[in-house]
């Protein structure tokens, strides 16, 4: 039985957390600091540092190898971060950079990989599909990402975007996205996708919470369409990702995923677009909430 260590570095936080072990993962340690990114990259190495340095004095001993979520993806060619909204990570190689400055092998995948992994391995997949093979992780937030998890290992794929289903075509509506495409997922999904498109046919500037809850009022028909958007939409787009992987059961993180019709509206549009007579496929809320991040960090190393 070996212990998991694994570290969280987003854009507020670098948090990290020991595990007992895969079998048993019991929570050990955990403890954050903050990123401080606009104080630059060696900065935030620095703080990854201190983040490992608290978790070593606290467990006594120095681990061979942890495992690291990331907000963007480590390119396996170049060894240099990309796709990363904590720019100044951009172009870097974090992975060889901070295994020069801690002294161990560092694991690393991103958020919405780590997601995925943490609620296959110990969160809602787990639980309530002890045994599933694919497990597929959704986050729907301020962005769309994905992750793939096949007999609890991560598919980072050859070019480490294994997953990204929110930079795939969908609908030319969403508009131009920052990826150079338009039309994509993201841009019609996305939590801010959705309250532009609110504001453009109300007028009105609303969060998406306030705009589902004057759907559930049912007195706001322009809080009714942009929700018919959202479930037409997300059953469209994610039947592209079951008719290729058809994994065992689908797991939503993010925002968006608070909305509980998704789960009921939204799944029965998927229904109309598998390559399939019926749908098979759960399609459930997470566990774990914010920290399946530096959990699933940890079970990069297992």
């Amino acid at each position: 039985m070996k212990n998991l260590w694994g570290i969280d570095l987003g854009g507020t936080k670098v948090e990290g957390a020991v595990l007992n072990s895969s079998e048993d993962p019991k929570v050990l340690f955990r403890d954050r600091l903050p990123t401080e990114g606009h104080k630059g990259y060696d900065h935030i190495l620095g703080q990854i540092k201190s983040v490992v340095d608290k978790m070593e004095a606290k467990m006594g001993y120095k681990p061979s190898k942890i495992g690291i979520a990331t907000p963007g993806t480590l390119d396996p060619g170049l060894g240099l971060m990309k796709n990363s909204n904590s720019t100044s990570l951009n172009g870097k190689p974090l992975k060889k950079d901070l295994e020069s400055l801690l002294g161990v092998k560092i694991f690393m995948a991103n958020d919405a990989n780590c997601f995925a992994l943490a609620e296959a391995n110990m969160g809602a997949a787990k639980e309530q599909y002890p045994d599933a093979k694919v497990v597929f992780g959704v986050i729907m937030g301020t962005g769309v990402g994905g992750g793939v998890v096949v007999d609890g290992k991560v598919i980072n794929g050859l070019q480490g975007i294994g997953g990204e289903w929110g930079h795939n075509f969908l609908d030319e509506s969403g508009g131009a996205c920052y990826c150079g495409k338009s039309g994509c997922v993201e841009k019609v999904l996305a939590g801010p996708a959705l309250e532009k498109y609110y504001e453009s046919i109300s007028g009105q500037t609303k969060s998406l919470k306030e705009v589902y809850g004057l759907n559930k009022m049912g007195e706001d028909p322009f809080a009714k369409q942009t929700m018919e958007r959202l479930f037409y939409f997300f059953g469209l787009a994610l039947s592209v990702v079951v008719n290729i992987l058809d994994p065992d059961v689908i797991v939503i993180g993010g925002g968006v995923g608070n909305i509980d019709l998704i789960y009921s509206e939204g799944r029965e549009s998927l229904k109309k677009y598998v390559f399939n007579n019926k749908l098979d496929t759960p399609v459930i809320k997470p566990k774990l909430g914010d920290s399946a991040g530096v959990f699933g960090a940890a079970f990069l190393v297992n």
